[in-house]
C-alpha cells in the first residue's frame, strides 16, 4: 500500500510546489488540507482544487472561524494572555487548530506522516510537530523548506518544469501570518531593529495619529466570555471581527518588539491585533472589578505561565489543560459590562458595572456613610508589621 502524507496548505507557491516535491522525495501520496481561521484571501473550494491541479490525491478545506475564536482565541482572552506583556499569541494560536484538523485527516486517510511548510528557525515547527504528538503520538512529521533544503528559488523552478497552476511573481520582502485575532510580519528591512516600521507594512489598522472622531463601545462579558457589543449580542468570532473594525480604525493593536524565540534567538516582529487588544483590556479591567484579591494575585502568574506554554507549542499539555481548568474558575463572576474609548492607538476604560462587583461604595468612599471601620486599621497595622518590627530590632543592635 502507497504511504500517505497530509500537508498543511495554504493555497500558496510554497506548499503547491511541496505537493509534487513530497511525492518526488518520499514516493508517497500526498493529501492537502487547507484551514480557514480567518486568513481572508481566496476562497476555500478555489484552494482545494488548486492543490488537486498540484497533485494531490485528496483535498479537505474547512471553514474553522468559529471554531478557533470559540476554542482558542476565547481561552487566550479569559487568560489575558500576552507573552511578554505585549503579544496576544496569534500565530501561536491558530497552529493547534491546524494540528487538530490535520491530525483528523491523517487518521480519515490513513496518513502514516504529517508536513508542514515551516523553516528550521521559527516556532511554528515547534507547535505543529508538538502538537501533531500530543494528539497522535504514532504520526511521523515532515518539513519540506526544512528537511529536503526546499528553497524559493527551488520551488520556483519546480513549479516552471512541472507547468503547475500557481503564479512565481517575486516574493513580498515580508513574512506575513495572519487570522481573524490579528497580523503578525517579519523579515525584511525590519530586520534591523533601528529601522522604524512604515505604513504600508499595516492592513488591519489605519494610523493612530490621523485625525478622527473618537468611538465609544460597551462590551459586555457572561463569565468571561465577549457576548455583546452595545448591547447587541454577539457570538465570539463576531466579537473579535466588529472589533478588529473598530478598533483598527482607530490604529489600536499595534505591537512592535523584539520577543524570545523558543529556538533560542531573538527576533523582530510587528503585530496587528485590535480586536484581540481591546476585548484583553476590557476583560482584565472587568476582572479588577470582580475578582477577589488573591484569586487576582495568583491567576497574572498563571496567565504569564499559560501564555509562555501555548508560545511554546504546548497547547495539548497536561500541564496548559490544568491552567484552564484554574482560569475557567476564576472567570465564573467575571461579568458585566465595560465602556471603553477608542481614539488615537489607545483602548481607554471609562467605566465598569456588574452585577458580581466586589466594589462597595460604601466601604471605597471618603464621604458621610462610610462604612469601613478605620478604628480596627492600627491593630491590624500592628500585627501585620509585627515581624519587620522585630527584625528590625535585632538588625539595629547589631
Amino acid at each position: 500500500m502507497t504511504e500517505r502524507v497530509v500537508l498543511a496548505y495554504s493555497g500558496g507557491l510554497d506548499t503547491s510546489v511541496a505537493i509534487g516535491w513530497i511525492a518526488e522525495e518520499t514516493g508517497a501520496e500526498v493529501i492537502a488540507v487547507a484551514v480557514d481561521v480567518g486568513q481572508g484571501g481566496e476562497e476555500l473550494d478555489v484552494i482545494r482544487k488548486r492543490a488537486l491541479a498540484c497533485g494531490a490525491v485528496e483535498a479537505e478545506v474547512a471553514d474553522a472561524k468559529d471554531e478557533f475564536a470559540d476554542e482558542y482565541c476565547l481561552p487566550a482572552i479569559k487568560a489575558n494572555a500576552l507573552y511578554m506583556d505585549r503579544y496576544p499569541l496569534v500565530s501561536a494560536l491558530s497552529r493547534p487548530t491546524i494540528v487538530k484538523h490535520l491530525v483528523a485527516a491523517a487518521k480519515k486517510h490513513g496518513a502514516t506522516t504529517v508536513a508542514h511548510g515551516c523553516t528550521g528557525k521559527g516556532n511554528d515547527q515547534v507547535r505543529f510537530e508538538a502538537g501533531i504528538v500530543a494528539l497522535a503520538p504514532d504520526l511521523k512529521c515532515i518539513a519540506p523548506v526544512r528537511d529536503y533544503a526546499m528553497t524559493r528559488d527551488k520551488a520556483i523552478a519546480f513549479c516552471e518544469e512541472k507547468n503547475l497552476p500557481i503564479a512565481t511573481t517575486k516574493k513580498s520582502p515580508y513574512s506575513i501570518d495572519q487570522n481573524v485575532f490579528g497580523r503578525a510580519v517579519e523579515t525584511g528591512f525590519l530586520e534591523d531593529i533601528w529601522n522604524a516600521p512604515i505604513e504600508d507594512i499595516y492592513e488591519y489598522t489605519e494610523n493612530p495619529a490621523a485625525a478622527r472622531e473618537a468611538d465609544e463601545v460597551i462590551i459586555t462579558f457572561k463569565e468571561g466570555v465577549p457576548v455583546a457589543i452595545d448591547g447587541k449580542p454577539v457570538t465570539v468570532l463576531q466579537a473579535i471581527q466588529q472589533l478588529n473594525e473598530r478598533a483598527g480604525a482607530q490604529g489600536i493593536g499595534r505591537i512592535d518588539m523584539v520577543e524570545d524565540r523558543l529556538v533560542g534567538i531573538k527576533s523582530r516582529e510587528v503585530y496587528e491585533a485590535p480586536g484581540a487588544i481591546a476585548l484583553i483590556t476590557a476583560h482584565q479591567e472587568l476582572e479588577n472589578v470582580t475578582v477577589e484579591r488573591e484569586l487576582a494575585r495568583y491567576k497574572r502568574q498563571v496567565e504569564q505561565r499559560w501564555g509562555e506554554l501555548v508560545y511554546d507549542g504546548q497547547w495539548f499539555s497536561p500541564l496548559k489543560r490544568a491552567l484552564d481548568g484554574f482560569i475557567n474558575e476564576a472567570n465564573q463572576h467575571v461579568n458585566g459590562d465595560i465602556r471603553m474609548t477608542l481614539h488615537g492607538g489607545r483602548a481607554v476604560v471609562t467605566g465598569r458595572r456588574s452585577e458580581s462587583s466586589l466594589y462597595d461604595f460604601n466601604l471605597a468612599t471618603y464621604d458621610t456613610g462610610d462604612t469601613f471601620d478605620q478604628a480596627a486599621a492600627k491593630g491590624f497595622i500592628d500585627i501585620y508589621s509585627l515581624s519587620s518590627k522585630i527584625a528590625a530590632r535585632r538588625d539595629l543592635q547589631a
